[in-house]
């Protein structure tokens, strides 16, 4: 499995491999995945069982939506799975990638210390929480790196009418490389993030720092797969990516994988399955 490398040798070492695979005739299928997935455990489990079903290997490049997409954007993956619809909108407007098409969800939330000085435990609106703790100018952690989280984050603000500034407002000069690093620094500080809902799961007992606003829908969080365009790059793998594609949205495959993932270890499901294919099985 690739994991997270500094963004100077990602595209690099991605694009070898993929020539190296290539030219070997092996039908592996390469993606850029956002990281908070990855982080979770759960692409690894995805691309475990479905080479096991099919025999078709499959591997990732953890990053940022936005590095995710500027990866994409080069050809040297055949796939990418994303969490910005703006950005995710503009890759296939640009001929990048063919669609987006709905794979899971899960949410976002405010997490902060338990003393909570901004006094917003328990606001039903996250917009009101972020303008009560700009009032406040207590410390608030953002990853500040144009990754999925980064960009729901600032919608956020921006729905709040607030520009975030100042002392209080502290971009993390490691956000690109995780949601994890990230609010394990926020924990170090004792402030205030916003963050996902299976980051903080699969963290919550290394941390001091509690969820304080939670259950606002404008803090859903929808991840999408987009394929990589064989018109733009020839060298895409898109047979098999798609393969894997129609694998991952199957109600009896991917999709139930993504509903039982982190139920036994966490006692509650991590992500939500959310492809069309799983909505017309249930009757949605």
């Amino acid at each position: 499995m690739l994991r997270r490398l500094t963004k100077s040798f990602v595209c690099l070492i991605v694009a070898l491999l993929y020539a190296a695979v290539a030219q070997a005739g092996d039908g592996l299928v390469l993606m850029a995945s956002t990281i908070g997935p990855v982080d979770a455990g759960i692409v690894q489990v995805l691309e475990e069982a479905f080479e096991k079903e099919t025999g078709i290997r499959a591997r990732h490049v953890g990053a940022g939506t936005g590095a995710a997409l500027k990866i994409a954007q080069q050809g040297s993956v055949d796939l990418a799975m994303v969490h910005a619809k703006s950005l995710e909108e503009k890759f296939v407007k640009d001929g990048y990638g063919t669609e987006r098409i709905p794979f899971m969800y899960n949410d976002f939330v405010i997490l902060g210390p338990t003393e909570d000085p901004a006094g917003i435990t328990g606001m039903k609106s996250a917009t009101e929480a972020l303008k009560k703790i700009a009032e406040k100018g207590v410390p608030f952690i953002s990853r500040g790196d144009k990754s999925g989280t980064h960009v729901a984050e600032m919608e956020l603000w921006d729905k709040a009418g607030i520009k975030p500034s100042g002392a209080w407002y502290v971009v993390y000069e490691k956000g690109s490389e995780g949601n994890a690093p990230t609010l394990k620094y926020t924990d170090s500080k004792s402030a205030y993030t916003y963050i996902d809902r299976a980051t903080y799961l699969s963290l919550k007992n290394d941390i001091k720092l509690a969820i304080l606003v939670e259950n606002d829908e404008a803090m859903l969080n929808f991840i999408s797969l987009i394929p990589v365009s064989q018109k733009k790059f020839p060298q895409v793998n898109s047979e098999n990516a798609m393969t894997f594609v129609k694998w991952l949205t199957a109600p009896d495959k991917g999709q139930k994988i993504v509903q039982e993932f982190g139920k036994e270890k966490y006692g509650a499901p991590l992500f939500f399955p959310n492809s069309d294919e799983w909505k017309a099985a249930q009757g949605k």
